[in-house]
C-alpha cells in the first residue's frame, strides 16, 4: 500500500490551539462584525438623507416654496396654474385692476360677480388680474365659482403667502383691490368690497373710463 511521505521541514501534526489564541480569534471576529454593523448603519443613514433631500427637492419644485417680487411698483408672481409668471410690467399700455381674493372670503364672494360683469364690459380697455392671498384652501375656488378668466397669481411671502397684499393694504382684511394706470403707476387702493356700482365708480375716478 502506498503511503504519503512527509516533506522535509513540514510537520504533519496540526498546531495546538491554546485558550488565548481562541479568545483572540473571537475578539477579532467580534470587531469585524461590529465594523460590518457600522457600515450598514452608515449606508442606511445616507440612504435616508438622500430620500429626505429628494422629497425636499420635489416640494420646492412642486410649489412648496414659491418665489416672487411683491413690491407695489413692479410685482412678479407665480401663476396659479400653467407654470407662468404674472408681472405688472406685462400689463403696461392699459390701466390694470388687481383684485385680491381667498377661498374663505365671504366679501370676495359678494363682490366677484360685479368684477366678472365689469371686466367683460371693459375687455380690451382695462386689464384685470386676480391674486390669491392669505389662502387656507383651494386657490381656484373663487375664480371657478364666478367664472373668472383673468390672469391669476399666487401671492408670496408676507405673513401668510400675502406679501403683495400686505404691501398694498397694510392690513389683514380682504378683499383688497389696487388700481394701476397705463404706465404701471399705483393710483389707488380699495380696502373693502366693491359691489354694485362702486367698482365702476372707482374705475371712472382712477382711469376716467366708463364701464
Amino acid at each position: 500500500m502506498a503511503t504519503s511521505t512527509p516533506r522535509p521541514g513540514r510537520s504533519t501534526t496540526a498546531p495546538k490551539r491554546t485558550p488565548t489564541s481562541g479568545r483572540v480569534a473571537r475578539a477579532a471576529e467580534a470587531r469585524a462584525a461590529a465594523g460590518r454593523r457600522r457600515r450598514l448603519s452608515w449606508s442606511l443613514t445616507a440612504a435616508g438623507l438622500a430620500v429626505v433631500v429628494g422629497v425636499g427637492f420635489l416640494a420646492v419644485n412642486s410649489g412648496g416654496t414659491r418665489k416672487g417680487v411683491t413690491t407695489t411698483a413692479g410685482f412678479d408672481l407665480p401663476a396659479i396654474s400653467g407654470g407662468n409668471r404674472v408681472r405688472l410690467a406685462d400689463f403696461r399700455g392699459k390701466p390694470t385692476v388687481v383684485n385680491f381674493f381667498a377661498s374663505w372670503c365671504s366679501a370676495c364672494d359678494a363682490e366677484l360677480p360685479t368684477f366678472a360683469t365689469v371686466s367683460a364690459k371693459l375687455a380690451g380697455r382695462v386689464n384685470f388680474v386676480g391674486v390669491d392671498s392669505l389662502e387656507t384652501g383651494d386657490p381656484l375656488y373663487m375664480p371657478k365659482r364666478h367664472n373668472i378668466t383673468w390672469p391669476l397669481a399666487h401671492d408670496v411671502a408676507g405673513s401668510n403667502g400675502s406679501g403683495l397684499h400686505d404691501a398694498l393694504c397694510q392690513c389683514n382684511s380682504m378683499p383688497v383691490t389696487a388700481f394701476y394706470d397705463a404706465d404701471g403707476k399705483l393710483v389707488s387702493v380699495a380696502r373693502q368690497a366693491l359691489v354694485g356700482g362702486t367698482l365702476s365708480a372707482e374705475i371712472g375716478k382712477s382711469f376716467g373710463i366708463t364701464a
